[in-house]
């Protein structure tokens, strides 16, 4: 795999890292418990290869036997095309898919956490705006902030207010086949996102909170929509790194959460296995990693 090196334990193993997976495998068995789901872990942003590690953890996870998996999730965003692989991916193999939460999913992973049955979040975990990163040169790129730019600076030419130095970088920097591109990962981020909310999390949504009139799929359709629009607009979050908790989720977004802080044996798991493979990561010094029983799949550039 160009760019990056695979890890899988052997049994009989001695190092200290395999200690340490062997340690997370048990914190992990742990939420399955309690999740009654298969379980993996992603960590790091959707780019590179991380695609082809999920498919390789969901593939050679040992002792498969479930029909649902949960998946921990925490990632900065990436490319909307690689997520929309990963959930092809996890549909293929799995019927229902939830989302924990325990800190950021970000952008595109806020897009693949709604592509779930269910998100579980706390008080401290974050989604964030609907906002893909494109590649210019070695650089990402908020999509939303690329356009905003381009934007102001069109309506500054059509009011005749455009500096020396902005008509420059107008010529020299805007790439119109590049804003085409931009328009479309943008377009692609919303209709999955309205897709998917319709199949999987709005799926058992049946009666009304308050009226408790039946729910059609036309409703469906139209709250999912509502949810895009208002995720992906970029003057009621300011910031591509804002982060917005369940509770705003709720009452400005209009998503129902699940408080994984309201259980109690739950949200330990959690938290002893986050910890310890965030840090663990970090000393290895990845970029990013996909964790299943008996595997630790990781990505180092």
């Amino acid at each position: 795999m160009k760019g990056s090196t695979v890890s899988r334990r052997k049994k009989g193993a001695s190092t200290a890292d395999s200690l340490v997976e062997n340690a997370l495998d048990l914190r992990l068995r742990a939420i399955e418990e309690e999740m009654d789901s298969d379980g993996i872990a992603i960590y790091g942003d959707m780019l590179y290869v991380m695609d082809d590690l999920v498919k390789q953890a969901v593939e050679g996870r040992s002792g498969r036997r479930k029909r649902s998996l949960v998946v921990l999730l925490d990632t900065g965003g990436g490319s909307i095309e690689l997520v929309q692989r990963i959930v092809e991916t996890l549909r293929h193999h799995y019927r229902v898919v939830r989302f924990i939460v325990p800190n950021t999913a970000m952008s595109a992973g806020t897009v693949l956490a709604l592509s779930g049955d269910e998100i579980l979040m706390n008080y401290y975990s974050r989604l964030g705006p609907i906002d893909p990163q494109i590649h210019r040169g070695q650089r990402l790129l908020p999509a939303v902030a690329y356009l905003e730019m381009y934007d102001d600076l069109i309506k500054k030419s059509a009011a005749g207010t455009l500096t020396i130095a902005e008509t420059a970088f107008l010529i020299e920097k805007i790439d119109p086949a590049e804003l085409f591109q931009i328009k479309e990962h943008l377009n692609l981020s919303s209709t999955l996102l309205k897709e998917w909310l319709v199949r999987y999390k709005f799926k058992n949504w049946k009666t009304t909170q308050r009226r408790k009139t039946t729910v059609t799929r036309a409703m469906k359709v139209q709250r999912a929509a509502e949810v895009a629009e208002k995720l992906s607009n970029p003057k009621l979050w300011h910031s591509h790194g804002r982060g917005i908790s369940m509770d705003v989720l709720s009452r400005r977004v209009g998503l129902r959460i699940e408080d994984f802080g309201k259980r109690a044996k739950l949200s330990e798991s959690i938290g002893d296995y986050h910890e310890p493979l965030v840090h663990y990561v970090m000393r290895r010094g990845l970029t990013g990693a996909v964790h299943a029983q008996g595997s630790f799949l990781q990505i180092n550039w």
